[in-house]
């Protein structure tokens, strides 16, 4: 009966602690060289008085460098202030054990584009692609994700993750917290 319980026991301990099988979007190999992506994954929402701020993050491999790709998208009836990607942005994730991890843009200045939609709702929508310094990732493998600040050209904005939400706009549940924990293998090699 022991080994019953014991055997029962470590059964659910596997399965509590597997890690999410990887999803890919994008697997490449090419004469310029190799890409890969995992999909989109919703890590933050906010929607508040008729402002609805989402934000997705897909981890890619270039040619062995890992990067965390951004989709950064606002919605509201009133005018949405431009929040600007350049050269000296950057994201600060703070992770559970109290370190921080830097990632830094590298891409083009940009503020994203502004779009009305047909229910005349302003959208902003802005892209960007965030380098990991030399092997500053290792820490994302083992420890949640409990904050982001991101410096933007003119302020920075603070983002508090949650350790899992079922999101408005797609009812699908995410975990924004263990994202990196579950999908940084999903690109390393």
């Amino acid at each position: 009966m022991k080994n019953l319980f014991l055997a029962l026991f470590l059964l659910l301990n596997i399965t509590a602690f597997a890690q999410k099988p990887c999803e890919i979007d994008s697997n490449v190999t090419d004469s310029l060289g190799t890409y890969k992506s995992t999909k989109q994954q919703m890590i933050f929402e906010r929607s508040f008085a008729g402002n609805t701020t989402n934000i997705f993050f897909a981890l890619s491999n270039t040619n062995g460098l890992l990067a965390v790709e951004i989709q950064y998208i606002q919605k509201s009836n009133e005018f949405i202030k431009a929040n600007c990607f350049d050269a000296n942005t950057r994201i600060y994730l703070q992770l559970n054990n109290g370190k921080i991890v830097t990632l830094i843009y590298s891409g083009n200045d940009t503020c994203g584009t502004l779009l009305r939609d047909d229910k005349n709702v302003n959208n902003r929508i802005m892209g960007g692609t965030f380098l990991f310094a030399k092997d500053n990732y290792e820490e994302l493998k083992t420890s949640p994700v409990t904050y982001m600040r991101v410096k933007f050209s003119g302020e920075t904005v603070d983002f508090p993750f949650r350790t899992e939400f079922v999101s408005e706009l797609d009812k699908v549940k995410y975990e924004p917290e263990s994202f990196f924990i579950n999908y940084i293998k999903c690109v390393e090699n």
